[in-house]
């Protein structure tokens, strides 16, 4: 989260941050707070999702949010949500999606013998970890990686591809075109190391 909104900093006018929600108290929320950022606590735990839900979506709505950028929000939404906000909500998944779809995606991808892991930004639909994606990339599985190691080495990668895609969002080099990502530009300044292996280029 502090990573984009450093990131979407220099693109005031364009774009701004409209709110950071979460569903319990965290050190995101203060240093948003430090950054003068708006921010809204909304606990989930204890009270039925649908109605934690349906504060969360007031509260984006009131907000005004045009997009709903997923950062650590370790909940899968429901078909209500996702509905309220369909195809403006982005993640990114620690995955060559649609390999390995849930949790403990590096450790699957060591036990299936891959030879590149990486991961996707895509638009949430309702179906787990699915959507059209939006940019992805991969780096070299190496011998001696495990689970901790490569998490490690790709989480600038996801960094990266994350910031890359939602700037593009703003700056119109990144546009969806029924439903499918169209980038009117390539990305530059691609992570050392990493390949991406999803780029739909207008006029390529």
């Amino acid at each position: 989260m502090l990573a984009l909104a450093d990131a979407l900093s220099p693109f005031k006018g364009l774009a701004e941050i409209s709110l950071i929600a979460a569903d319990k108290d965290c050190a995101g929320l203060e240093h948003a707070k430090v950054k003068g950022l708006p921010t809204a606590l909304i606990p989930y735990k204890g009270r039925p999702k649908l109605e934690s839900e349906a504060e969360m979506i007031a509260a984006l709505q009131d907000a005004q949010a045009d997009w709903v950028i997923l950062a650590g929000f370790m909940r899968i939404l429901s078909p209500e949500f996702v509905r309220a906000f369909a195809g403006r909500i982005i993640n990114i998944h620690p995955s060559l999606l649609p390999l390995y779809k849930g949790l403990d995606t590096h450790q699957r991808a060591l036990d299936n013998g891959d030879s590149n892991h990486g991961a996707s930004v895509h638009i949430v639909t309702e179906a787990l970890d699915d959507g059209p994606i939006l940019l992805q990339a991969s780096i070299a599985i190496n011998n001696n990686d495990d689970a901790d190691s490569l998490a490690a080495r790709l989480l600038p990668v996801e960094h990266w591809l994350y910031k890359t895609s939602i700037i593009a969002l703003v700056t119109g080099d990144l546009s969806l075109t029924q439903g499918q990502a169209l980038w009117n530009k390539a990305p530059e300044d691609i992570p050392e190391g990493a390949k991406l292996t999803i780029c739909h280029v207008k006029g390529v």
